[in-house]
């Protein structure tokens, strides 16, 4: 059950993207339009914590961060996969957001912050790069990459 609705909320936030450029004006858009105090903001926390408790969602774990691949491009999400990680004052690999990443910062424990930013939604240009992470608690990290794309480095 938590499966599908966690596809649903994917699938509406995919259509609300559409084809918007991957930007800073889309990120003032979806925290605008999907809140941090909003429903299904809230749900989508509800969910990532509903997934990995049923074991459906952030199978794997290294260097002390959960993640798991949700969606593949083609399914749910349109053109974008979706994939959650969870992570907890941890710096993550390096790597590059080749047609850019959408993502949305949801607090588990204490005043998570992902790469400097608060709860709430974030996007990051095709080109992009960085070492994801997360500081002042725990949180999960939803983001939808179009076509699944994303270079990891090794640096």
């Amino acid at each position: 059950m938590s499966k599908e609705a966690f596809e649903e909320i994917v699938r509406e936030i995919a259509e609300l993207v559409g084809e918007a450029p991957l930007d800073a004006a889309l990120a003032e858009r979806l925290n605008e339009d999907c809140p941090v105090e909003g429903e299904t903001f809230r749900r989508l926390g509800e969910l990532c914590a509903e997934g990995e408790g049923d074991g459906w969602l952030m199978q794997r774990e290294a260097g002390g961060i959960r993640f798991g691949r949700a969606v593949k491009p083609g399914g749910a999400a349109g053109r974008f996969s979706v994939d959650v990680v969870r992570m907890a004052d941890v710096v993550g690999p390096h790597h590059v957001h080749t047609q850019g990443e959408i993502g949305a910062v949801l607090p588990v424990e204490g005043s998570p912050r992902f790469d400097g930013l608060p709860a709430g939604w974030y996007v990051y240009p095709p080109g992009s790069a960085h070492h994801p992470t997360v500081s002042g608690g725990t949180a999960y990290v939803l983001y939808l990459l179009p076509e699944g794309a994303i270079e990891f480095t090794g640096r």
